[in-house]
């Protein structure tokens, strides 16, 4: 009887549309896709925060220039004429009091008195697209200035980049692995709505229905279910990532959430987890049907 056709119309209205296994799935969906709109900001954000890392850091250098206070204006010249004259290099700038008064701000307090101390001379570089050789400037700064320290920011860009793609790499290591516990556990409700409804696939059978129809039946009510539940949890995700501080320029962690054309990237997630459901249930179906025989 199994490979007769079917007279029935909706396969979904075989399937009783209550009960604990609805409550599990669309519950599951609505918790992984609240966890899954988290996992993807932080991916978006982290690199979002690579690329801006290393595009600030990649076309700016400082220069620090120590020298006796009577030999100091002469080598800042003499360095400011070098860099002048180094392909790469866009524009100098050297630093005023006041702005080394700002960094040191933090560590000594605003009552400094910076003008007794012998501070070294800062030169903000900035490069062009292409950049300059760092190692050939340094040998013409040593002949020229030898207290010119030249720092091109690469020690803080590479450790910076670096950090900023492995917690990308981690926050789509936790997307795949929410996909993959919301399968499991989509999979163990659709297999226990089958057992539970062992009783109504046999009359199903008695009358014609085949195991295609009744795989699909379950299927269909199950993908509903995980869709549905899905589409509550990124809706409330994105609420979470409007309503809190992160979400703003001015608020703490400032770079994490979405920007942009970014917050319509969690829009995939409903659809995503039906589609995982619709995988998941038909591989259970087929292998219940199959075991029922």
């Amino acid at each position: 009887m199994s490979g007769a056709r079917a007279p029935f119309g909706d396969p979904a209205r075989v399937v009783p549309d209550k009960g604990i296994t609805a409550i599990v799935t669309g519950a599951t969906a609505a918790a992984m896709a609240f966890l899954a709109v988290f996992a993807l900001a932080l991916s978006l954000s982290s690199g979002q925060l690579a690329q801006r890392w290393s595009d600030t850091l990649s076309q700016s250098a400082t220069l620090r220039l120590s020298a006796p206070p009577s030999q100091i204006g002469a080598q800042t010249a003499a360095v400011l004429e070098i860099l002048r004259t180094t392909p790469g290099v866009t524009s100098t700038r050297v630093m005023d009091i006041e702005e080394q008064r700002a960094l040191l701000e933090p560590w000594f307090g605003p009552d400094l008195p910076l003008e007794s101390l012998a501070l070294p001379r800062m030169i903000e570089i900035i490069e062009s697209s292409q950049g300059f050789d760092a190692a050939g400037l340094r040998l013409r700064l040593a002949s020229e200035a030898p207290g010119a320290v030249l720092d091109d920011h690469t020690r803080w860009r590479r450790p910076l980049v670096q950090a900023a793609d492995s917690l990308r790499l981690l926050a789509w290591l936790s997307v795949a692995l929410i996909g993959g516990m919301m399968a499991a556990m989509v999979t163990l409700a659709a297999s226990a709505s089958l057992e539970a409804n062992a009783q109504v696939i046999r009359v199903l059978r008695l009358v014609g229905a085949r195991d295609a129809f009744i795989a699909r039946a379950f299927t269909r009510r199950f993908a509903i279910r995980a869709f549905v539940g899905a589409t509550v949890g990124t809706l409330l995700g994105i609420a979470a990532f409007a309503l809190l501080p992160v979400a703003g320029d001015s608020g703490f962690l400032t770079g994490l959430g979405f920007a942009g054309a970014g917050w319509l990237s969690p829009l995939v997630i409903p659809p995503l987890a039906g589609g995982i459901a619709w995988l998941a249930t038909r591989a259970a179906a087929r292998r219940v049907l199959k075991r029922e025989g």
